[in-house]
């Protein structure tokens, strides 16, 4: 054997070991991609949720203007029959006590939408804030992954480590938002 070829067997394997010592980050950097793109979509969704929460409680709010204004009306053309001068009195009777029944109901269905409309809006912010943590979660996970593959560049594992640390701390983020109520 000559000395040449000697000499590109060591660095074979000496390239060799270098490659195994990396396959670790190599694959915790496969892990951390996952769970990026896991941590993404979650979030997205989430804050899907909290549009359509904000909308629901938008049409909420808006019912419970429209049976507001309708409430108000009616009060306004009961207290014009009570002051107008109408020739039959029975029909004015029988439309009075129709508008006071409504008058009845509708305090039930204001009091109804309003408390639907309230409980989308609290549903709103606590899809806001599992998102939020979704998203420091990506933020976290990104900066790990990005730290990590450092250590690919400078073979100096106190990357790694430090990638790990901020990987660990997305998955808590992550994990806490499904404990948010």
């Amino acid at each position: 054997m000559e000395a040449n070829e000697s000499h590109e067997l060591q660095e074979h394997a000496e390239h060799g070991a270098h490659e195994s010592a990396m396959r670790p980050v190599a694959f915790t950097m496969a892990v951390l991609a996952v769970l990026v793109a896991i941590t993404t979509v979650l979030g997205h969704r989430t804050h899907t949720e909290a549009v359509l929460d904000q909308n629901k409680a938008t049409d909420q709010w808006n019912e419970y203007q429209a049976h507001k204004i309708r409430a108000n009306d009616t009060a306004l053309a009961a207290d014009i029959l009570g002051v107008v001068t109408i020739q039959d009195k029975d029909a004015a009777k029988k439309i009075a006590k129709a508008y006071a029944d409504h008058q009845a109901k509708w305090v039930e269905d204001l009091k109804d939408d309003k408390e639907k409309a309230e409980a989308f809006e609290i549903k709103v912010e606590q899809a806001e804030a599992r998102a939020n943590r979704f998203d420091l979660a990506e933020a976290l996970l990104e900066i790990g992954l990005v730290i990590t593959s450092v250590t690919l560049l400078t073979r100096k594992p106190i990357y790694w480590y430090m990638g790990i640390v901020f990987s660990l701390l997305g998955i808590a983020s992550a994990a806490s938002a499904f404990f948010l109520k």
